[in-house]
């Protein structure tokens, strides 16, 4: 091409060049905009379709509500899924290379909210159980030294920091499932295992009972986690003690 048609070919060419340039443009600024925000909400919103919106739960029993429980529970929960120490296959694998640190994050932006819950389904079990399980749930078995469920999680129930759960806002089949859990051993916390005691320590009808009960009770919405304090437990428990380092 000699020197006069280059020129007569130059704008066509730069027009192209400036074209291409501002695509590029565009395009970075589309990646920009559509970047998603590098937010622990963000992150977590893998675990929506188990656990519901800010962990408030869904309708399948065996998807527990997170929100609101304390830190160092849910922390040392997704830990004994990391580790295996609890079982249950969608969990280990999602969690099996993340580290603690990041564990924890989770766990604090579990404990930090408080959606409105889910409204509880009528519990269908006959009278006699539910006063049973209130029983035990309030009082315990002083005869088999089985201590009352509200010596541990809290007299509303509503759990102890660091690391006692709430107990409201549960199904009686997911109740049922993780005290067998424990009394099987498929289910293990940190040692001393209080709960693998306890749940070892109850019959099948006083589980149901348990189970039966603690699922009639609406969820507050104003219950938290009582504080830690040096009270002592009943039991020695592995799991009261505060996050690990």
């Amino acid at each position: 091409m000699d020197s006069t048609m280059w020129m007569h070919a130059w704008p066509a060419r730069a027009g192209i060049v400036a074209l291409l340039a501002l695509g590029a443009a565009g395009a970075r600024a589309q990646a920009t905009a559509d970047r998603i925000p590098d937010t622990m909400e963000e992150r977590v919103k893998a675990c929506i379709g188990c656990h519901g919106v800010q962990g408030r739960g869904v309708e399948n029993v065996y998807f527990p509500r997170l929100a609101g429980k304390p830190a160092g529970y849910l922390y040392n929960q997704l830990v004994a899924f990391r580790d295996g120490r609890r079982k249950y296959l969608p969990m280990n694998y999602m969690l099996a290379y993340l580290p603690e640190a990041y564990l924890k994050d989770m766990a604090q932006y579990f404990a930090q909210q408080d959606p409105p819950p889910l409204q509880q389904p009528v519990v269908n079990r006959p009278a006699q159980l539910l006063v049973d399980g209130r029983r035990i749930v309030t009082e315990g078995i002083p005869a088999r030294k089985i201590p009352a469920c509200a010596s541990c999680h809290g007299a509303n129930l509503g759990g102890r920091e660091p690391g006692i759960p709430g107990l409201l806002g549960l199904r009686a089949d997911y109740v049922s499932a993780q005290l067998g859990a424990w009394r099987f051993g498929v289910r293990t916390a940190i040692a001393p295992d209080c709960m693998q005691v306890i749940a070892s320590s109850l019959t099948e009808p006083e589980v149901a009972a348990v189970a039966g009960w603690l699922a009639s009770l609406p969820v507050d919405p104003g219950v938290r986690p009582a504080k830690a304090s040096n009270a002592a437990l009943p039991l020695a428990c592995g799991s009261h003690q505060p996050a690990r380092r």
